[in-house]
């Protein structure tokens, strides 16, 4: 009854004060940045996706995975991998999820397991790896765009001694292969003798590169077993190192799921200035 009486120019007052306040919310909430729909009934709030954060600071180098994202030797992508198995439209108390996919999707690393039966015998999985290795100090370079990593292109990078975390980024990036559906074989990857040099020559303990495989695809298996044979370098594969990022030294984080038995998972790995 109180609201009745009340003025039209005070309820617009309130109005406005309540919108302010709400939009004053909204801008103060780092975790789900979006658009108050304030005095608009049917707008639709969509939530920011972003791939810089922190001002510039922090960049996310993990793709979103997609139907449409490419597999591994395969044509047609990576497909339906999720499902709403409860919903809350059919009188579920809460969305429920469920996922299926190979653990090489997307960005994601590789345990010895991987390509060594023995090693998955003994246990060295996802679970096992070194969060020390996976976080810290990471240089990102640019490898010439006419050529796989073979030992001569290693030598020429001149990556320091100490350096112990290097992404690179190739003809791969340019050529957005991460965008294409079909598998793409051409792709810039280590040769045989590149990973060797690597192993033999510097102080990296993890690889990163930006498509599903650190290997061209004629050495896939001998340069995967130059890498993880020793049981000393971790590769993660599929980073988006994209241009809008400097090549240069940034603070690495990347965070596979814990899935013991798994010779592979999916990761998040982000770049900190």
């Amino acid at each position: 009854m109180m609201m009745n009486k009340t003025k039209p120019h005070v309820l617009h007052l309130l109005l406005v004060l309540s919108c302010t306040w709400v939009l004053t919310v909204s801008a103060t909430s780092d975790a789900y940045p979006s658009v108050s729909d304030c005095g608009v009934v049917d707008e639709v709030v969509v939530p920011e996706r972003r791939e810089v954060y922190g001002e510039g600071k922090i960049f996310d180098i993990s793709h979103r995975y997609r139907e449409d994202m490419p597999s591994f030797q395969s044509d047609d992508g990576l497909g339906q991998f999720l499902w709403l198995r409860m919903s809350m439209k059919n009188g579920s108390l809460a969305n429920v999820s469920e996922l299926k996919f190979s653990t090489h999707s997307g960005t994601h690393v590789d345990s010895p397991a991987h390509m060594f039966d023995h090693y998955y015998d003994a246990g060295f999985d996802v679970d096992s790896l070194d969060l020390e290795v996976l976080n810290g100090p990471a240089l990102l370079v640019d490898v010439p765009r006419d050529k796989n990593i073979t030992a001569e292109v290693m030598k020429s990078l001149n990556i320091p001694k100490g350096i112990r975390r290097v992404l690179f980024r190739t003809l791969n990036t340019d050529r957005q292969l991460m965008w294409k559906k079909k598998f793409a074989t051409d792709y810039v990857g280590f040769t045989k003798d590149g990973a060797e040099w690597l192993v033999e020559n510097t102080d990296i303990k993890l690889v990163g590169i930006d498509y599903l495989n650190v290997a061209a695809y004629f050495d896939t298996i001998p340069a995967h077993h130059a890498f993880l044979e020793a049981r000393e370098i971790i590769i993660v594969e599929a980073v988006k190192l994209d241009h809008y990022i400097q090549a240069g030294i940034y603070s690495l984080h990347c965070l596979p799921l814990r899935l013991p038995t798994s010779d592979g998972s999916p990761a998040r790995c982000i770049l900190i200035k």
